[in-house]
């Protein structure tokens, strides 16, 4: 197949979508396939054999990483130079509303996928009363498509309750050669905890950004004696985070990627999640795939990866003392985390980006041969 990918975020911004979408391009090429993947200029051409067509993009003013490409003409050109069996729009919201008027001019196949719960978002940046509004738009750009995806039960059901039609599973994926519990470091560690190796290291992981909430792991850290807190990561909140952690052993310690990232999750003693708007949560299963114990918010996907008790805690984010109690008591139980540990990585392991792709090949293969009975009619 030829699917072109419309995406309004990809490499080299650091995210959970790009690492879906590069993991899905990387599996899609090794499997015989090609992508063409539009998306804003990172001035890069091409990845792991899929052509990539940046267009010229500006900063979100609310959101400065985020980069925002307008649709021109030429990427028609781009279109008919790679002819296309299919167009799979991601998150459409500006770019890939070109992605859906492209796919009905050159009558194509179209799918769609959510990941980010933008109308949860608004609550977050004060613009909660939109959230009606968002819905009726959001509604009517995948109702163009005929398939709809989602990354966790609940946003399946979220997206169907919203009138979002054909609404179907992809199921997560997560790199487990990757992140692996043997990563655990001893000088990660140090570097983690600025030096205070022995103490209790809880982390955090993933855009720092607003509606993470990442203001509800200071009762936590304050709450265990001689506990040290790392956030790794990087986004518009940092400033107002910084001055929220003020005087707290907090360490703030930008991007880390690769082996450096596994080895962050592998040597923490838990992984803090306080995020309510998560589509997925994928630090979440990538922290369960290098043996990092979890303590995370009941709401939106998490649910869906995170058994509480077995594999991680849950916590109901309307209880204040719930996230504390539930990090108190991995802390203090070291036999009790080890068991969780274990438990966190066999379940990462069922939920490779092979399996993942190949499921998505499938909903490509239905999608193509229903939009052919039409016209072979």
């Amino acid at each position: 197949m030829r699917i072109a990918l419309f995406t309004e975020t990809f490499l080299p911004k650091v995210d959970g979508i790009v690492t879906r979408l590069r993991h899905t391009v990387e599996q899609l090429q090794r499997q015989g396939d090609q992508v063409l993947v539009v998306c804003p200029d990172g001035g890069m051409k091409d990845y792991h054999g899929a052509k990539i067509y940046g267009l010229s993009a500006f900063p979100l003013p609310m959101y400065p990483e985020l980069k925002v490409a307008l649709p021109r003409p030429s990427i028609r050109k781009a279109l008919d130079k790679f002819q296309p069996d299919l167009i799979h729009v991601v998150n459409p919201a500006i770019l890939g509303l070109a992605g859906i008027y492209y796919a009905k001019m050159l009558d194509l196949p179209l799918v769609a996928s959510y990941h980010t719960h933008l109308p949860q978002y608004l609550h977050h940046y004060g613009f909660g009363s939109l959230e009606g509004f968002l819905w009726e738009l959001l509604k009517a750009a995948h109702n163009q498509a005929e398939l709809n995806l989602c990354t966790s039960t609940a946003m399946v059901n979220e997206l169907s309750h919203h009138g979002i039609e054909r609404v179907d599973l992809w199921q997560r994926g997560v790199d487990t050669d990757m992140f692996v519990p043997s990563l655990a470091s001893a000088k990660m560690r140090d570097r983690l905890s600025q030096g205070h190796p022995d103490s209790p290291l809880l982390l955090y992981v993933g855009r720092v950004s607003a509606e993470k909430e990442i203001e509800q792991i200071k009762p936590i850290l304050e709450a265990i004696p001689g506990s040290r807190l790392a956030i790794v990561g990087d986004g518009p909140h940092r400033a107002a985070l910084e001055q929220h952690f003020q005087g707290t052993p907090t360490h703030f310690v930008g991007y880390l990627r690769g082996m450096e990232l596994a080895s962050a999750f592998a040597s923490a003693d838990a992984f803090v999640f306080p995020s309510r708007t998560e589509t997925l949560g994928l630090v979440v299963l990538e922290a369960m795939a290098a043996g990092c114990p979890v303590v995370a918010a009941n709401s939106g996907g998490i649910p869906d990866i995170v058994t509480d008790g077995e594999n991680g805690y849950l916590f109901d984010p309307q209880d204040p003392q719930g996230a504390i109690k539930a990090t108190q008591r991995l802390i203090a139980a070291s036999e009790e985390r080890e068991t969780l540990r274990a438990k966190a990585r066999q379940e990462a392991e069922r939920w490779g980006w092979a399996a993942a792709t190949r499921q998505l090949k499938g909903y490509y293969q239905d999608v193509l041969a229903a939009h052919r009975l039409p016209r072979a009619a």
